[in-house]
């Protein structure tokens, strides 16, 4: 089945503007059950490197293209989770990708604008305004080095430092200031799904492409699973929709220029370096010469004597 690839944000936004997708979604990359989810308006978006041209008459060899790429935008949600003893808990759920690891200080900076947010959660004697827990996924298009997992949790436990063991019991305050991580290195998801996260995770996989720019693709496992199904289906709309597939297009060349950008940027810091090391022997021949031309000049002054 043709599908689209989720990874654009077009087509991700389109999933998760699904409420029961992303109850899916989610529900399924944390391991706990969703009882209501609801995304939460963007309330700003992130640029990328923005250079302007400046062509000075004196600087022709030093040109600076015009390059202005919309990184991408995040999604949060609200999220009501039931756990295993059956009590709902009310969390923020804040979901990025990124293409590079050079988007790690916007990670930072997302995550600090979430420790600012608050929502009404319903008490006993009505509804209060508090910080809630927070969830962070990251859908990575780029692999961390160290680790070779597709799907990574990073939890947090309580220890009691003196008597050296865990804490059981969980605080609501301490819970508001931290967080646990989830992380997916979308170039190692790859072979046959058999567990409920693999068949999520097998819709992102990133093989049998029809095209060059991996816009569109060939999904070809077997449709067991009602909400894989819902999500395929969703993507095979994607990408058949022509405005989606050109938008797909203008993200795929916006991210091939900041490439270019970024491969460009490293080659003048490259030449920089080569033309520094090249001062550095002109004027240490420089200062060579001149302790030449003083001691010949010494020479002369006692042969004149």
């Amino acid at each position: 089945m043709i599908i689209a690839n989720p990874i654009y944000d077009t087509v991700f936004k389109r999933l998760m503007e699904n409420k029961h997708i992303a109850g899916f979604f989610v529900g399924t990359l944390i391991g706990e059950q969703i009882e209501d989810i609801a995304m939460v308006p963007q309330e700003y978006t992130y640029y990328t490197k923005e250079k302007k041209k400046e062509r000075k008459e004196k600087e022709e060899n030093d040109r600076k293209e015009d390059w202005v790429v919309l990184s991408v935008i995040r999604y949060d949600f609200v999220a009501t989770i039931r756990n295993a003893g059956g009590e709902n808990k009310k969390v923020l759920v804040e979901i990025q990708k990124s293409s590079r690891p050079a988007d790690l200080m916007r990670f930072r900076t997302c995550l600090g604008e979430q420790y600012k947010r608050t929502d009404m959660v319903e008490v006993a004697g009505g509804k209060i305004e508090k910080a809630l827990p927070i969830i962070s996924i990251y859908l990575l298009g780029f692999t961390i080095p160290e680790i070779k997992a597709a799907a990574i949790k990073v939890n947090r436990t309580y220890t009691d430092m003196i008597a050296q063991t865990e804490i059981k019991q969980k605080s609501e305050w301490i819970e508001s200031l931290t967080h646990d991580g989830y992380f997916v290195q979308i170039p190692l998801i790859k072979g046959k799904p058999r567990t409920s996260l693999e068949k999520l995770l097998s819709v992102f996989e990133q093989q049998y492409f029809f095209d060059d720019k991996k816009t569109v693709k060939d999904y070809e496992y077997p449709l067991g699973d009602d909400n894989v199904k819902t999500m395929v289906e969703v993507l095979r709309h994607a990408a058949a929709d022509a405005k989606t597939k050109r938008e797909m297009e203008e993200a795929w060349w916006a991210d091939q220029n900041e490439k270019e950008y970024e491969r460009m940027e490293k080659e003048i810091e490259a030449d920089k370096k080569i033309i520094a090391e090249k001062d550095r022997k002109i004027a240490q021949k420089d200062k060579e010469i001149a302790e030449k031309d003083r001691e010949i000049a010494e020479l002369k002054k006692q042969l004149k004597k």
